[in-house]
Order: C-alpha cells, then structure tokens, then sequence
C-alpha cells in the first residue's frame, strides 16, 4: 500500500528546493518522475542529476493556456504535486496589490489551473499535493497577503477533496521554515541568523531540511486513507511560544 515501486508522480516545481527532493526521493524508491518547472535548464540539470530515467517537461503555472497544452501532452500519472513557492511581503496598510496579485497567480491560480488540467492524466487511487504554510493559520505580522494565499490553497485543498474522491485524494503540505533555495537571494550572513534565530524558537531546535518534507509528502502521497488534510511538518512552529510586542 505504501509503495512507489512502478507508480509515476509528476512534480511541478521539481527543478529546486523541496520539489525537487521530493522527486530524488521518489526516483530512489522506484518511482518515474517527471519533473516540471518554467526554467529549462535548470530542469535538464536537475534531471540529469536525479538520474533513474527521470524525465522533465517545461511549463509556466501562470499561463492557463499554456497548462492546458502542455496537460494534454502528459501520460498518465499516479500523483501529482504542485510545490509552488511565491511570497509578497509587507505591512497591510502600505503593500503594493501589484506583487500580491503576481504571488496568488503563481501560488493560488497556478496550481489551480495546472490541478485542474492534469486532473484527467490521473488514475483512479491517486492523489495531489498542494503545498501552504503555516501563516494561514498563525499570523505573522508584515505578511498578510502571504497569509491569505496560504488560507486559500488549504480552502481549495478540501473542496478538491470533497468534489474529487474517492477516485483521487487531495492534500496540503504546510511546511515551516527549511533551508532550500528559497532564501538563495539573501546575504550569507543574514540567512544564517535567520535560521539560527527561527530555529531557537522552535520545539525542535532547528529549522527543517528539505527531505524531512518530501518524507512526509511521499507518506502522504501513498496513504490511501489519508485526504482534505493541512500537513503541518514545522518543527512545532503552530505552537511555538512567540515573543511579546
């Protein structure tokens, strides 16, 4: 029941960070991957690196006419995840609608449209993986759209759950912080307190690595009882004890 032996799974967003852990470690417990992402050659390298006759596939989420001709081209698949990563920033009262609007297509539409269009590619018993984070549901401050994207993706994961069993299960992944290519853009430094910084306010002690993620997609992926579910793989951070103001 818990096996990736012989099983295809599609992983958009497979070229980097947790996607791209997640298809290493569904290559290595025998599964076919398809990577997908819109940068190409970071796709072929990533391919070539994961090896197990991988294969990859471009595509940009944000264009609906584009996911649609690049669904129907697919084989059939077993599971599909979408590891869609876009943040906008800022205080709710001065934040631009500009950047947030460009985040909700790649976080919220994106995975939407690219859900919907694979949708018809998937066989019976599979299921899809949909990533948000923990601000849906413990606020941060200078992050309120971030937090209503997130909040959106966990609505839509349970009425895609609702609507689509028990043919195909629907999950969401809710990952605190990990150190993936997310932070890439910051100074070493600054990166590096970060993480020490979040990791000492966690139950855990330390922030996450990207394979501790992509464990916990995997399980999920396979758990045939398991569907309409937030996964909150955060080193304890819903309930870290935050600092007064």
């Amino acid at each position: 029941m818990f096996t990736l032996e012989g099983k295809t799974i599609l992983v958009v967003g497979g070229a980097s960070g947790i996607g791209r852990s997640v298809a290493e470690m569904a290559a290595h417990q025998g599964a076919k991957v398809i990577l997908a992402s819109r940068n190409a050659s970071r796709l072929a390298m990533a391919a070539e690196e994961i090896g197990n006759g991988t294969a990859h596939t471009e595509v940009d989420m944000t264009n609906e006419a584009a996911v649609k001709a690049w669904a129907t081209a697919l084989p059939e698949i077993d599971y599909l995840v979408i590891s869609a990563s876009s943040a906008a920033h800022g205080p709710f009262a001065t934040a631009e609608t500009g950047p947030l609007r460009a985040m909700f297509d790649a976080k919220f539409f994106g995975p939407y449209v690219t859900a919907r269009e694979v949708l018809p590619k998937i066989r019976s018993g599979g299921s899809i993986m949909l990533f948000s984070g923990v601000l849906s549901r413990r606020p941060g401050e200078n992050c309120a759209g971030l937090g209503a994207v997130n909040g959106a993706v966990e609505a839509l994961t349970r009425a895609m759950a609702l609507e689509l069993g028990p043919n195909v299960r629907v999950n969401c992944m809710s990952p605190g912080m990990v150190r993936s290519e997310a932070y890439s853009s910051m100074p070493d430094d600054a990166r590096e307190a970060m993480y020490q910084s979040t990791g000492e306010s966690l139950l855990v002690g330390r922030v996450g690595v990207p394979t501790e993620i992509a464990h916990a997609v995997l399980s999920s992926l396979t758990n045939g009882y398991l569907t309409g579910q937030i996964l909150d793989v955060d080193g304890g951070h819903m309930i870290r004890q935050y600092a007064t103001r």
